[in-house]
Order: structure tokens, then C-alpha cells, then sequence
């Protein structure tokens, strides 16, 4: 499909969605091609149809990036980096580049957004890994923590943050884990887990929100959700049909691998202990 023909179609639902909803809604187009003129093109473009925000492809090169982050600066969108591509040389011990590195020339490089891993999905990841990624996108300071794969202490001082993105292979039925692995401040980007469900998109959507404030409410009220994440879930979802739905489709769903990017840390037992 025509890159244009997908841009109008993709906000016509943004459209219809805000109307239906009263939210403010948006979807990742992405503006990735082979030259910046063709990027600015594409992003004027989105921009026109009012849309809040574009994507761009770590294959673009640094330089590329950079210069996107502020063309969406001066635009006032937000600019989301998709990892396409850095499995190539991420998952090379040795020989590759940790995804850690490419999180801080991400975050130096000015993107708003970034896929930083899913631990439960569909991307591997380590956890202890996957929690160095994030901090290094989120926090305004980051002390040195080998088990997480920071080796030294940062301080970001102003600059601005990145917001990680969860995406890849993650469901409902995962909630309790992501939000202990990964924290609140993430986008988690059901794709599959939304467009994939029996009763429809919607229904795909009520099932993600539902869980999510389910499990919310009960840290809040003081329940272990990791330890009780599926009954949790489960008490939901007697009153809601999606999410029991979803529950059904996608509850055993796993993707059980040992993850090649791990931090090179290992705990040094002493005398003393």
C-alpha cells in the first residue's frame, strides 16, 4: 500500500475512534524511507492529517534520527523510535552492542518513545537486563547497578527522558508481570493481543483496560499481584466478558527461551558471608 493511501487510512480510524471515545487518540505512522526529504514529506504529511504523532526506524541512522527528533520539536508531535533492526547485532555477545547503548544514544539523540523490551513477550529479554534499559530511559540519575547491566553511575542532569514502550507478543493475561517487571511509567502496546481477539478490536481493547486497572486496584488495596496475578485477573473477569475472552485465547500463551542478553554480571560469594 501507498504510503499516503496508509496515512488516510489510519487516521480515519484515529478519527472515528476520538469520536466514539472522547479520547484523544493516535497511531505510530511511520515515516521511515530512504532519504530525509521523503522523511520531512511523510511527516508534513501526517502532521496535516492531525495526527499527534510519527514513527521512525532505528535503521534510519543516527544522524537521521537526530534530525527527525527536531523536525518533531519544532512540530510539536511525539516522535516514537521502533528497534527495527537492532536484534542484527543486540543478541551477538560477542561481537554485538548491548541494546543498553543504544537506549542512551536514543535517549542523547531526542526521541520521545522507544521499544525497550517485553521480558514476557515475545521479545527476549532478561529481566535484570530489560529493568537496566528502562531506568536508563526514565530515571534522572542512574547508580551503578551490575545486576541490571549499569556499570558505571550517569547523571542525565536536564535531559529530557524517554518513554519506554512494551511491545511484542503481550496479552492480558500478562498483566501482573508487566507491570512488576517494567513499572507504570511505560506504553504497553497490545497489538495482537488487542487486534487478535475473538469479539473484535474493541472488545481486544476493554479486555487490555480492564486488566489493567483490575490490577491497579488491587496493589493499591495491598494484594501481592505478582503472586495473585491470575486470580486477580480471573475475578475479573466474571464480569467481563472480553477480558474472559481473552483470558481463554491467550492465558497459557509463553514464550520460553533463555535470553542471550544478559547482564555480564555474576554475584562473587565472600568469606564474610
Amino acid at each position: 500500500m501507498h504510503w499516503r493511501d496508509r496515512f488516510l487510512y489510519c487516521m480515519e480510524a484515529v478519527n472515528k475512534a476520538q469520536a466514539a471515545t472522547g479520547e484523544i487518540k493516535g497511531t505510530y505512522l511511520n515515516v521511515t524511507a530512504g532519504t530525509m526529504e521523503d522523511m520531512y514529506e511523510r511527516a508534513e504529511f501526517a502532521k496535516e492529517l492531525g495526527s499527534v504523532i510519527v514513527m521512525i526506524d532505528l535503521v534510519i541512522g543516527w544522524t537521521a534520527m537526530q534530525s527527525m527528533s527536531k523536525w518533531a520539536r519544532r512540530n510539536n508531535m511525539i516522535l516514537h523510535l521502533h528497534r527495527a533492526g537492532h536484534g542484527t547485532y543486540t543478541r551477538q555477545k560477542a561481537h554485538g552492542i548491548s541494546f543498553r547503548v543504544i537506549a542512551k544514544w536514543a535517549r542523547l539523540a531526542g526521541v520521545d518513545h522507544i521499544h525497550a523490551g517485553t521480558v514476557v513477550g515475545k521479545l527476549e529479554g532478561d529481566p535484570a537486563a530489560t529493568r537496566g534499559y528502562y531506568d536508563i530511559c526514565r530515571e534522572d540519575h542512574n547508580p551503578m547497578r551490575l545486576e541490571n547491566g549499569v556499570f558505571f553511575d550517569q547523571s542525565w542532569a536536564s535531559l529530557r527522558k524517554v518513554m519506554p514502550v512494551a511491545s511484542g507478543g503481550i496479552h492480558a493475561g500478562q498483566m501482573h508481570q508487566l507491570l512488576d517487571y517494567l513499572g507504570e511509567d511505560v506504553v504497553l502496546q497490545f497489538g495482537g493481543g488487542t487486534i487478535g481477539h475473538p469479539m473484535g478490536i474493541a472488545a481486544g481493547a476493554i479486555a487490555n483496560r480492564v486488566a489493567l486497572e483490575a490490577m491497579i486496584l488491587a496493589r493499591n488495596e495491598g494484594r501481592d499481584t505478582l503472586k495473585e496475578g491470575p486470580q486477580i485477573l480471573a475475578e475479573a473477569s466474571k464480569w467481563c466478558a472480553p477480558l474472559k475472552q481473552a483470558l481463554d485465547v491467550w492465558g497459557d500463551v509463553t514464550f520460553d527461551y533463555a535470553s542471550t542478553d544478559t547482564p555480564d554480571f555474576v554475584p562473587t560469594a565472600t568469606a564474610a558471608e
